[in-house]
């Protein structure tokens, strides 16, 4: 009775040695997949989570340089329009142009092609704003795809980890005599943090994707209210 009470003891004291252990591992070490039974660290781990940081590098740089393009496409003059009218109608089409290049923002580009081919049918000079307006939008929407793209493929890498970690683990109870809760729970808790990581890259770039993308569809409906009124400036004097 007395030996039983004391194996029982020595098996209490154990498991809670390792639950400490578990516990001391720190996030960092958590993160890359640190297995405290072995003292190694998780090939598979290693490799996903170095891919998620490699798609959250990349779609942090991509929405910031995103960002400021389409912030710069939206900055313009409050009455750029007014005074491109202005030059129009007193038939100062020189000085239009001039306005327009001094004026970095798609609207402007799009204008200053359309008062270059004035003189020619209507027909012509609303095909060339058309092409120069795909042009200016294919600009903005430069790498927006790598977004969507690491938006979906994140949470999937993430999950394959998963898997594979979850595969590892039912690999070592095969191995094993005597079936271990702790060495079952810590691999489920490395297997599982690739997920953790695959969804919190996934939802940070699909926000950042759909923000962008609300931005953009702001500048092409500035775009074509511009192309609109500017072709108005141009058929009124012909009524």
């Amino acid at each position: 009775m007395f030996f039983s009470i004391q194996e029982s003891s020595s098996d209490i004291l154990e498991e809670a040695t390792s639950i400490i252990e578990t516990e001391q591992i720190s996030m960092w070490q958590l993160i890359w997949g640190y297995d405290s039974m072995t003292g190694d660290y998780s090939i598979t781990s290693l490799v996903v989570m170095s891919l998620l940081f490699l798609f959250s590098f990349i779609a942090i740089y991509v929405f910031i340089e995103r960002f400021m393009a389409v912030q710069r496409a939206l900055k313009g003059e409050k009455d750029f329009m007014q005074k491109i009218t202005g030059f129009v109608k007193a038939g100062n089409l020189n000085e239009a142009k001039d306005h327009c290049k001094s004026s970095d923002n798609p609207i402007a580009r799009m204008i200053e092609k359309g008062i270059s081919r004035v003189g020619r049918p209507m027909k012509d000079i609303t095909t060339s704003i058309e092409n120069v307006g795909k042009l200016e939008i294919s600009r903005l929407e430069r790498r927006l795809s790598m977004l969507a793209t690491i938006s979906g493929v994140a949470p999937m890498l993430g999950f394959l980890g998963t898997v594979l970690g979850m595969v590892k683990v039912f690999q070592n109870m095969s191995k094993e005599k005597t079936f271990e809760i702790a060495s079952l729970s810590g691999g489920i808790m490395e297997a599982m943090i690739t997920t953790v990581g695959g969804l919190i890259v996934g939802i940070v770039a699909y926000v950042a994707y759909n923000y962008l993308v609300s931005k953009v569809e702001k500048v092409i409906h500035n775009m074509e209210g511009a192309s609109i009124e500017f072709i108005d400036i141009l058929e009124a004097p012909g009524k």
